[in-house]
């Protein structure tokens, strides 16, 4: 992924107005990350803990999206898979992420789910940069262009659906 600024960040927005958009809360050490081994860009709202918020470029345009969450209840040995990802998660590192559809149908108070890492850090579990909790991803067969290609094309079904 190419470097963001806070401006393009910003205007990327398709399920918020302008105004929201605006408030909404940017990472501020953009500088600092991995630009290089991200698919997208996903943060969570430090003052809003149910907020989270991912920005990806598709056919040459930036999509940002906002989201909201409930951290997961679960019990000690529960774990959960990203549907992008296709990491487990022990004790919450997965939950239900909604982001309101965009247009009218939002308006209305429609949304759309999926079952998301909590940390949105799904480009750095698929290359080894980060651990989940547990320790380890399942071992799979294919390459890790063919795994980043399944998480985009998921990401990219879940945005389908804005």
């Amino acid at each position: 992924m190419r470097a963001l600024t806070e401006q393009d960040i910003r205007g990327s927005f398709i399920n918020c107005s302008k105004g929201e958009a605006r408030r909404l809360a940017v990472p501020r050490d953009l500088g600092e990350h991995p630009w290089d081994d991200l698919d997208f860009l996903g943060w969570r709202d430090p003052g809003a803990p149910d907020r989270s918020y991912l920005v990806i470029e598709r056919e040459n345009r930036l999509v940002g999206v906002a989201m909201r969450f409930q951290p997961a209840q679960r019990g000690f040995l529960h774990r959960s898979m990203c549907s992008l990802c296709l990491t487990t998660h022990p004790r919450g590192g997965v939950a239900l992420m909604t982001a309101r559809k965009a247009g009218p149908a939002g308006r209305e108070g429609n949304s759309v789910g999926a079952y998301m890492c909590t940390d949105l850090a799904c480009s750095l579990y698929l290359r080894g940069r980060k651990v989940p909790e547990s320790g380890t991803r399942f071992e799979e067969s294919l390459t890790l262009e063919e795994q980043i290609s399944r998480t985009r094309g998921n990401l990219f079904a879940f945005l389908d659906k804005l």
